[in-house]
């Protein structure tokens, strides 16, 4: 899966699934070890708890959160927020981080255009940036 980080807007952003799988993985380490339900965080976050029990699954998977099913069930994070990058929930969430379709691997012109070079630049620091930062800087803020 791959997400271009440049909108029909041409401006840069990332997806509200990246949004808000960050706003859910703070909710969760602001409590951390503890867990909380899925209508907790929903409601905490002003998210649609349908919406918010998709992007749990994908983070699940991704082996970033756990759930426990039942009446004391819920999510927690599987792993000290000091350990989580912010750059691995947003490519689990989104695909890779690229700034333009023509970074890396996604490239389908046999050659290379004189640009490439900036924009994989900005791709290599916008990674570095986000998988710099860990989920417990967001909740020292």
């Amino acid at each position: 899966m791959y997400t271009n980080l440049v909108d029909i807007n041409k401006n840069m952003r990332f997806s509200t699934k990246a949004e808000y799988g960050l706003k859910a993985m703070t909710n969760l380490a602001q409590c951390y070890p503890a867990q909380k339900t899925i209508g907790e965080i929903a409601s905490q976050e002003n998210i649609s708890q349908k919406y918010l029990e998709r992007l749990m699954g994908i983070l699940r998977n991704g082996e970033v959160v756990q759930s426990s099913k039942g009446k004391q069930g819920g999510y927690v994070l599987s792993k000290d927020p000091k350990k989580i990058p912010v750059g691995e929930i947003i490519e689990l969430l989104d695909g890779d981080i690229a700034p333009m379709r023509c970074v890396g691997k996604f490239c389908s012109s046999e050659h290379k255009c004189p640009s490439s070079v900036v924009w994989n630049k900005l791709g290599v620091q916008i990674k570095k940036t986000l998988y710099g930062m860990k989920l417990s800087d967001l909740i020292k803020n």
